[in-house]
Formats: C-alpha cells, sequence, structure tokens
C-alpha cells in the first residue's frame, strides 16, 4: 500500500484483481445456466435425436439417473 488508500502497486485502484469482472454471469451461479448442479428448475430431456422425451426436472435428482420415457437412453439437463 505504497499511498495508503488502498490501491496496491501500480494505483490499479480497489477491485481491479481477478474476479472482479464486467459483471458477465451476474447473476446465474457458479456454474451458469443449464449444466450440472444448475439448481431446481429446468427439464430433463433425451439426447437421442429421433426421440424427443422430456422430464420435468427434480430438486436433488440428477437427470442422468432417469431414463427417456420413450426410448428407455438416460435423460440429460437441458
Amino acid at each position: 500500500m505504497p499511498f495508503g488508500d488502498g490501491t496496491g502497486p501500480g494505483g490499479q485502484g480497489a477491485g481491479t484483481g481477478r474476479g472482479m469482472g464486467r459483471g458477465g454471469g451476474v447473476g446465474r451461479g457458479r456454474m451458469g445456466g443449464s449444466k450440472p448442479g444448475a439448481g431446481p428448475g429446468g427439464d430433463c430431456i433425451c439426447p437421442n435425436p429421433k426421440c424427443d422425451g422430456k422430464l420435468v426436472h427434480q430438486a436433488g435428482k440428477p437427470c442422468y439417473e432417469l431414463t427417456c420415457p420413450k426410448c428407455g437412453a438416460r435423460m440429460a439437463r437441458g
């Protein structure tokens, strides 16, 4: 703290270090949108391109543990 104002070496200003970007991703949590652990909302979808199976995601139950009601494939988070 050479200047005693909290700017540190180089006088870059407080809060300009790692993790203080331009606000990209604000409000989306750590992992972002439709990824594993994305929260209670959303759907589980069938990854089979020939199938359009879909289930409502249940909190606490990963989609990959469910099977598609139409073709039997493991579901994915959608």
